[in-house]
């Protein structure tokens, strides 16, 4: 016997997984784990026996109810299965998964459509803070077709755009964790930073790399991937996440001199593997550390810390992440008062995914 769960498989971004009404899973967390774990085929390198791809980016849930804030519509909980583990990390949000929230809250009949744009306040419950999906709706429904293009995902789609609210130091208590905008950790110098992602920012020269290597040059480098492990769980301690070797938080990201008339460059490894592009609140918080005088990143995307609007190009392997800006300076702090982008998202299959039913027998 199987229990079959309704779900929808979305791309969010340059991610892709599983979207499922809270309603739907086992109200006990350690089950619906074992649930999820069995919906994704996990623990196993190919995710043979599960909807699974076999790779982080497209190894990801969203669990969507209705909100119980009353500043919010929705709440999402997102949810990294671990492919080769039989381990569900909750430890952290995702923006790309992000973008296909609003769409799926719309079609779910959580949130009604308003004509032509459509939004959709969204409580991120792994970071407890907000963002507004803005999403093309016509006719009660959501629009999946237009013009926006995104980089890392073939074609045009329609276009999501997405601001965030109170993301700052929403999973270290601060955009800084350790107050300063650099540190010298194990002979290197990083900026630990928190702008909804907590990232750590190492100069790419630094670790003997130019920064154009590709991903699988990197993840080859065996001597490279240890010592930014070892910088990694140091700095998880500064940034008051505890013990992080079995979490996927904090993201490292080795920033280099533009090459495509960017801020800057990246590679950034989300923590093992080196990502083919750049998190959504990766680029985000990479973003605001090109803002923030004194951080690795500030001369490097030109020492520019003006008040006011500003629009930054994030390079990464496949491409760049546009991040929109709103600075405010005051007495030599820089505060970033706003920060906005655009994803877009695809419904690609909806109905049930199933389950063995040892795992778990459904409601009853």
């Amino acid at each position: 016997m199987q229990t079959a769960i309704p779900a929808t498989l979305m791309r969010g971004g340059t991610s892709k997984g599983l979207y499922l009404l809270g309603d739907d899973l086992p109200a006990d967390t350690a089950v619906r784990d074992r649930v999820l774990l069995a919906a994704m085929g996990s623990p196993d390198a190919r995710q043979i026996d599960g909807v699974g791809g076999a790779n982080p980016l497209t190894s990801k849930v969203a669990v969507v109810s209705r909100s119980t804030r009353p500043d919010a519509d929705v709440d999402y909980l997102f949810l990294q299965v671990v492919v080769d583990e039989a381990r569900v990390d909750a430890s952290q949000n995702c923006g790309n998964i992000l973008a296909g929230v609003g769409p799926f809250a719309v079609e779910a009949g959580l949130v009604p459509a308003t004509g032509e744009v459509t939004p959709v306040r969204i409580h991120m419950l792994n970071t407890a803070s907000l963002a507004v999906a803005r999403v093309r709706t016509r006719a009660g429904r959501v629009v999946w077709d237009g013009e926006a293009r995104i980089d890392g995902v073939p074609g045009t789609a329609a276009p999501v755009v997405i601001d965030f609210l109170d993301v700052a130091g929403s999973s270290c208590g601060a955009l800084l964790p350790t107050g300063n905008p650099v540190d010298r950790i194990a002979g290197v110098d990083v900026t630990m930073i928190d702008n909804g992602m907590p990232v750590v920012l190492l100069r790419a020269a630094d670790l003997g790399k130019t920064g154009a290597e590709s991903p699988a040059d990197l993840e080859a480098d065996a001597a490279l991937k240890a010592r930014v492990e070892e910088i990694r769980l140091l700095c998880g301690e500064r940034m008051t996440l505890g013990d992080v070797r079995k979490k996927t938080v904090p993201k490292m990201s080795l920033v280099a001199p533009p090459r495509a008339g960017g801020a800057l460059s990246t590679r950034t490894f989300i923590p093992h593997r080196v990502h083919e592009a750049i998190g959504v609140f990766g680029a985000v918080s990479v973003a605001t550390a090109c803002v923030i005088p004194g951080t690795v990143a500030f001369d490097m995307a030109g020492g520019s810390a003006a008040a006011g609007a500003r629009q930054l190009d994030v390079e990464h392997p496949t491409g760049f992440f546009t991040v929109e800006m709103a600075v405010e300076a005051d007495a030599g702090t820089v505060r970033v008062a706003r920060s906005a982008l655009l994803r877009t998202a695809r419904r690609l299959m909806r109905g049930e995914v199933e389950v063995p039913a040892a795992v778990w027998e459904g409601r009853r």
